[in-house]
């Protein structure tokens, strides 16, 4: 039994800041909630592919308007973050890697994450196309129910190629960026999106072969539960062989200069380096978990410095020739 229930037994009040004690920790963490709600971790590279398309695309916009158009790509991806989580819910309770998220936690309830990113979608396209245009409003609505709808509840739980056509959902900030600023869409932010594209399965088949038991345990058909690991490390190398040159086509098309070219070559060989050391690991045909140090959780680690690094070469070369 506490102090507190003996003094309050025995006849002594209790002390008047219990309750604010109490009660702030619990409203932190309420917040703290809200916000995972958002996927955080991913918004990061979200706003930054975001603000990269925004910087390279011709001409320029008010940095308040520029900074609203940014505010919209965020709140857009954590929407679909939010209801992303209300629909998987379900796989999140018996996945060890998502199990103490809010919903299954029973922190959050699942009407509340659902009302959440419902409105979040809502403001956020609409404060797009006020701010900026309306091509980038429809193109941010677009990426919205790219992710929700296409991925999430189509993709997801019946192919094992979810990724591969789901991994559109998250290039297309970029391209939201460049419109926001030119109100049109024309070739280079279309390699970008493409970049990112081919970027997204080699990073997340990295990932899936150290989470492959939380997937299975789920039942979400992804590529190393489905076709086994040997099959998912060969397609990490095949798209990572893709991937290279097509990071060399804004150089190509003389959009930037050669210090991005040289860069793009040397991440680029970096990334082969790694996904070529996915390849030759087999320490997952034994049927073991993959150690802390296993290629795969060094190649996904890398794939997203590769991703800040590329695009931020591009944002100073360009920057640069400017």
């Amino acid at each position: 039994m506490s102090d507190t229930a003996v003094n309050i037994q025995g006849g002594a009040k209790a002390p008047l800041d219990v309750s604010v004690s109490l009660g702030a920790p619990a409203l932190g963490s309420e917040v703290r909630d809200w916000v995972t709600l958002l996927k955080p971790r991913v918004l990061t590279l979200v706003v930054y592919s975001g603000i990269a398309g925004l910087l390279v695309a011709p001409g320029s916009l008010h940095p308040v308007l520029a900074i609203t158009a940014i505010l919209c790509i965020t709140l857009a991806a954590g929407a679909a973050g939010a209801i992303n989580m209300w629909y998987d819910r379900d796989i999140d309770a018996v996945m060890r890697r998502t199990a103490k998220r809010p919903i299954p936690a029973g922190r959050i309830s699942a009407e509340g994450a659902l009302a959440y990113g419902i409105v979040l979608s809502v403001g956020s396209v609409a404060l797009m196309g006020l701010a900026t245009n309306w091509l980038a409003a429809g193109v941010l609505a677009f990426s919205i129910f790219f992710y929700v709808v296409i991925y999430t509840m189509w993709l997801k739980r019946r192919t094992p190629q979810n990724i591969v056509i789901g991994g559109a959902a998250g290039a297309f900030p970029p391209l939201i960026g460049w419109v926001a600023v030119t109100g049109s869409i024309e070739a280079l932010p279309l390699v970008l999106f493409a970049i990112i594209f081919m970027w997204t399965p080699p990073h997340f088949w990295a990932l899936s072969l150290w989470a492959h038991e939380d997937y299975k345990r789920a039942g979400v058909p992804m590529l190393p539960v489905v076709a086994g690991a040997r099959e998912t490390r060969r397609q990490v190398v095949i798209y990572t062989v893709l991937l290279v040159p097509l990071t060399l086509a804004p150089w190509l098309m003389g959009f930037s200069g050669w210090a991005y070219g040289l860069v793009a070559l040397a991440l680029g060989a970096n990334f082969l380096r790694h996904a070529l050391a996915v390849w030759r690991d087999a320490q997952d045909e034994a049927g073991v978990s993959l150690t802390k140090d296993a290629p795969a959780k060094a190649c996904f680690k890398y794939s997203i410095s590769y991703l800040f690094l590329l695009l931020g070469a591009l944002v100073v070369d360009r920057l640069l020739l400017a």
